[in-house]
């Protein structure tokens, strides 16, 4: 069976679990910028890089990977965010994009497999791929509207690159997640799609979007419904939101995606919004209490957590998410439906 077969067999039966963010438990770790450089060779400061950390200090990667899988996640994303060459040019660490992938996959495939080994419960990997600091729909020259910093190829063969290290660590899907962007999205898509046919075997994607605003829009202006009209040709095993808000000011925009994706749904919102600080208040019972009323309503199959979430977020999330109803997976309509920043129907 393969890795989005047996997904989707798990899926069917109760709500799955998806870990937390790193960066909120690297964070936490308060490292120096000699531990995140830890020897390597590299002109500018490190610290703030927490995807080096996968080869500086994998000890902490690999311990918050395993207070994830304690409390109940078994989906575990890799500590890639921005491990890409675009990303990791701010450090002058773009060589290290390669090895930086495979040793954050090759972490957390160790950690699954070994607690796989002991209580029999499948996991999966899902190798993540944040958005990068560019845009390809926007200028950053508000004086030269059609001005853009990168194109449309070079992201694809940034991405391709992580794809293909992740791979090689041993992924099973490709996370694009995070999307501001819904063209640097396909072109992660592409990439994806591409490296599969290399492989000559099934690479499943997974898609989430992020609302950069309440009216339920991306940066570059896509809604919802719009965003899976642009990624449904993909056929990705999971689409859905993260980062964003807090669950409560998600719910709706999962509502009007619940009825259109004719796959799994997957969402990990942020504890609720940061306060002057940066920091996140909201209490772990909190985030479950709001995630619960996804599951009433039959919203979604994955949960998870973003930006300010921990360990006891997951933990409490999993508690709520026993013994209900995973989401039914529509059949898809028979329409042709395309997207501008709205979605278009055309009727038969």
């Amino acid at each position: 069976m393969s890795a989005s077969q047996s997904l989707r067999a798990e899926a069917a039966k109760r709500i799955l679990i998806k870990d937390g963010p790193y960066g909120t438990g690297i964070q936490g770790e308060k490292l120096s910028g000699e531990a995140y450089c830890a020897g390597l060779d590299l002109l500018k400061d490190q610290k703030g890089n927490n995807d080096l950390l996968n080869l500086t200090q994998p000890q902490v990667v690999r311990t918050i990977c395993e207070r994830f899988a304690d409390v109940g996640a078994e989906i575990l994303a890799t500590n890639t965010f921005n491990a890409n060459r675009i990303s990791q040019a701010d450090y002058a660490a773009e060589h290290l994009v390669g090895d930086i992938n495979r040793a954050s996959a090759r972490i957390m495939r160790e950690v699954a497999d070994r607690y796989t080994a002991k209580d029999g419960k499948p996991r999966w990997i899902a190798g993540a791929l944040g958005p990068t600091n560019k845009t390809l729909s926007l200028s950053p020259d508000v004086n030269d509207p059609a001005y853009r910093e990168v194109d449309f190829d070079t992201v694809k063969d940034v991405y391709r690159e992580q794809i293909d290290a992740l791979v090689e660590g041993g992924v099973d899907f490709i996370l694009v997640e995070t999307v501001f962007d819904t063209l640097n999205a396909k072109a992660a898509i592409m990439a994806t799609l591409e490296a599969e046919q290399a492989l000559g075997r099934e690479l499943p994607l997974m898609v989430s979007m992020t609302l950069t605003d309440l009216s339920g829009r991306n940066l570059s202006g896509h809604t919802v419904e719009a965003f899976w009209a642009t990624v449904r040709h993909a056929k990705p095993v999971t689409i859905g939101l993260n980062c964003s808000f807090g669950a409560s000011q998600l719910r709706p925009h999962l509502v009007a995606l619940n009825g259109l994706a004719d796959t799994l749904i997957m969402a990990y919102p942020n504890a609720g919004l940061p306060n002057d600080l940066g920091e996140y208040d909201e209490a772990a019972a909190e985030t479950a209490a709001q995630v619960s009323e996804w599951f009433d309503a039959g919203l979604v199959n994955i949960v998870g957590g973003c930006c300010g979430t921990t360990p006891a977020h997951i933990a409490a999330i999993a508690r709520a998410a026993e013994g209900r109803m995973s989401r039914k997976v529509p059949t898809a309509p028979r329409q042709t439906l395309l997207a501008g920043l709205e979605p278009m129907v055309i009727a038969a």
